[in-house]
């Protein structure tokens, strides 16, 4: 039996299909090419610097969050630790590394805040608030 089609003809079919229907649903449903689109989905119409920001502080506040439960909990097992070394070197550890990571998020959260403000004042964006 003779094979009509290779796995590369049927791959190279697959993403041509995958890359040309969306791009005619797409022309029918709007034709300003895509400008109106986040309107009509029902998405934000924010800048996206103010999207990068609003996102970047989330994520520095859930890790800032981790950070602090390390800290208590490094402090909780000093405290219930009844004198035993190991569980203490343990403890401080735990705050040790709590302490460096609220230090890492901090300087991270600076570093953000400058490099977004040099570039909204070196392309004539507004300042952040």
């Amino acid at each position: 039996m003779k094979k009509y089609f290779s796995k590369k003809s049927i791959m190279a079919s697959a993403a041509t299909i995958l890359w040309v229907v969306p791009m005619i649903v797409g022309a029918q449903v709007d034709a300003d090419f895509g400008l109106g689109y986040p309107a009509a989905t029902g998405l934000g119409t924010n800048d996206l610097k103010d999207t990068i920001i609003a996102v970047l502080n989330v994520l520095l506040g859930f890790l800032g969050i981790i950070a602090v439960i390390v800290i208590l909990l490094g402090g909780f097992k000093w405290m219930t630790a009844a004198g035993n070394e190991d569980k203490v070197a343990e403890a401080k550890k735990l705050l040790g590394a709590g302490i460096v990571g609220i230090i890492i998020i901090l300087s991270a959260y600076a570093i953000a805040t400058y490099v977004i403000t040099q570039i909204q004042t070196s392309t004539g964006g507004t300042l952040i608030e």
